[in-house]
């Protein structure tokens, strides 16, 4: 068995180690195997090792992989040896697929191929960060995707949508998927104003001055006419500004992407139409159909200019002294430029 180095964490609520002794994975069918270049770190990864959250040590983080195809498993014909691709792993124990270490296995389901106009960190900033709030618009929502037969019936222009946190990575995403769907009114709360512009919002509202000046200018701007919110930042507690922003003569959709958990009742505003509450499951692997579509599509929309990657920075090597820092800043709730590891 052939070993390698990675990342790993032994222990729940302790600092990821480099190990030596790590076994390299081979693909099995509807697999490529891939050396790895960058591993990109979201904050779920920092609930990975404190909270157990999803899988439990022993693990390999990083569920945004790029890399290049070293083997095929049965049945590809995809992608070919040589081949950048961009993945994002699946969410379990099994360590094959993660990021921080050497060599990986993707799932060509969950798989992309890279635009030669593309770096390898701009595509690492895609596949979680991109298919959660893709989930929600088209799936939790929907709203049929572009691509799909019904989209020729489905009247875009006419629709809102809210998206709360829109500085969070996929906040920055959802307003781009938004606008490749042609949606009419795209509205963000938070983030940075000319970005969003540029991405494709029709509003950017200022998410300072308290929950009912926020609310106002929310309401300002959607009227009663909001079925389509999306919260990618907000914890449970404050998961009822979408609700409370949807209309209330129609029967709205609110998705969140971090845990719904518990929440005052008391705080839900009534809704004479009532409303649906989804909390998003990203993953790839949960939605295969919606998956295989989308990445297949995504080069050329990257080549096209409509998907525009994220900003991020970059570390050498697999140090271990990297990936914990940036882990205790999401811990901390302190403000993190996404981290790629440069493997």
């Amino acid at each position: 068995m052939s070993l390698q180095r990675a990342l790993l964490v032994k222990e729940l609520g302790k600092p990821v180690e480099l190990v030596h002794d790590h076994p390299v994975p081979l693909p099995g069918p509807g697999q490529v195997q891939v050396q790895v270049s960058v591993a990109g770190l979201n904050p779920h990864d920092q609930r990975v090792r404190d909270l157990g959250q999803y899988i439990s040590p022993p693990t390999v983080l990083g569920n945004d992989v790029v890399g290049k195809v070293t083997k095929l498993g049965a049945g590809v014909t995809e992608f070919a040896v040589g081949d950048r691709i961009a993945y994002q792993a699946q969410f379990t124990r099994e360590q094959s697929q993660t990021g921080l270490q050497e060599y990986a296995v993707a799932d060509n389901i969950a798989s992309t191929g890279i635009p030669s106009s593309i770096s390898d960190d701009q595509a690492a900033t895609l596949p979680s960060n991109i298919f959660a709030p893709l989930v929600a618009i088209f799936d939790t929502f929907e709203i049929p995707p572009p691509w799909a037969p019904e989209s020729k019936s489905f009247d875009y222009n006419g629709a809102t949508i809210l998206i709360i946190g829109g500085g969070t990575n996929c906040g920055k995403f959802a307003v781009q998927l938004a606008k490749l769907a042609g949606i009419g009114r795209i509205v963000a709360v938070g983030g940075p104003v000319d970005e969003l512009l540029s991405y494709g919002a029709t509003h950017v509202l200022d998410r300072h001055g308290g929950y009912d000046s926020v609310l106002s200018r929310v309401k300002e701007a959607v009227g009663d006419d909001l079925l389509y919110a999306c919260d990618t930042i907000n914890p449970a507690q404050d998961q009822t500004l979408g609700l409370d922003a949807l209309s209330n003569s129609k029967k709205g959709i609110l998705a969140t992407l971090l845990p719904r958990g518990s929440t005052d009742d008391a705080r839900i505003s009534k809704k004479e139409a009532g409303f649906v509450w989804h909390k998003v499951i990203g993953s790839s692997h949960a939605k295969p159909a919606l998956a295989v579509d989308f990445w297949k599509r995504l080069p050329g929309y990257l080549e096209q200019g409509q998907i525009t990657p994220l900003q991020f920075t970059a570390k050498q090597g697999l140090e271990a002294i990297h990936v914990n820092e940036v882990l205790d800043a999401y811990r901390d709730g302190k403000s993190v430029t996404r981290l790629h590891v440069h493997i």
